[in-house]
């Protein structure tokens, strides 16, 4: 099973649906990449990750653009901006979905604010890809 995680800087949401994925399932092909990368995995999406036993300090923003020609069982979106300036795969794509989720980067506040929002959005998204694994992915036939 392969699938791509999308979201605009691949910096924060994109990241942390990546490593739950390969977390619930290390047999999963996951990466994640953007439609306009940022310079760095934001240092609190590695914070609080942590946080949750996973470490993302080695993870690096990537391009869509390495990703075009490949086959991919699910391509998914988790922010509007990246589901709008998606490009076509030209590899085959079996399944396209689009789960949004706040930007936590985009939080404002004192610093356990900011980290409220991002340990939010953290839990979020594990949950969302903890049911998406669990109803169709968990004992999915691989990719042919």
């Amino acid at each position: 099973m392969k699938l791509l995680i999308l979201c605009t800087g691949n910096s924060c949401r994109s990241q942390m649906a990546e490593a739950f994925l390969k977390f619930f399932d290390s047999s999963l092909e996951v990466f994640s990449a953007g439609t306009n990368i940022a310079p760095r995995v934001h240092p609190k999406a590695i914070q609080v990750m942590n946080e949750a036993g996973i470490d993302l300090s080695n993870n690096y923003p990537k391009s869509v653009d390495r990703f075009l020609f490949h086959p991919f069982d699910y391509v998914i979106t988790v922010c509007d901006n990246a589901k709008e300036a998606c490009p076509i795969f030209i590899g085959n794509v079996k399944h396209r979905l689009h789960i949004v989720f706040d930007d936590p980067a985009k939080a404002n506040g004192t610093e356990e604010e900011i980290l409220a929002v991002f340990r939010r959005v953290r839990d979020e998204i594990r949950s969302a890809f903890y049911q998406f694994y669990s109803s169709k992915l968990k004992n999915s036939p691989p990719f042919i």
